[in-house]
């Protein structure tokens, strides 16, 4: 299995950036393609962005397009999630997860999970 731990959240002001990062260990990075996932209060999770083993092939939300940039580094086992352009309504905990499966929508496909981490857009 794998361990996951999410970081970089924080408060910043619509149409500032950050850039979260997820960490992984245990089974090798690279037998798990990694989705980026999202939770706003009172509301479910939403699926945000995903990207292959590879790298090379990478799928968002339609509201998210154009805005953020999954990306992965297998040399260091870790994922990245820039987000530019920053919208109030991108307020949530984020969430990156790992599946065994091909590239991912769906939020029940992904086995393991990190913790979260909150990012707040002020208007």
């Amino acid at each position: 299995q794998v361990q996951l731990i999410e970081s970089g959240g924080g408060l910043v002001q619509a149409g500032g950036s950050l850039r979260l990062s997820c960490a992984a260990s245990g089974r090798t990075f690279t037998s798990y393609a990694m989705g980026w996932f999202r939770q706003a209060p009172g509301k479910e999770r939403d699926f945000v962005a995903a990207i292959s083993r590879s790298g090379r092939t990478t799928y968002y939300a339609d509201s998210v397009k154009g805005r953020f940039t999954i990306s992965r580094d297998n040399a260091k086992n870790t994922m990245y999630l820039q987000m530019n352009s920053l919208k109030p309504e991108d307020t949530a905990n984020y969430y990156c997860a790992a599946t065994s499966s091909d590239l991912s929508i769906t939020e029940y496909e992904y086995s393991y999970w990190g913790q979260g981490t909150q990012v707040t857009v002020s208007s």
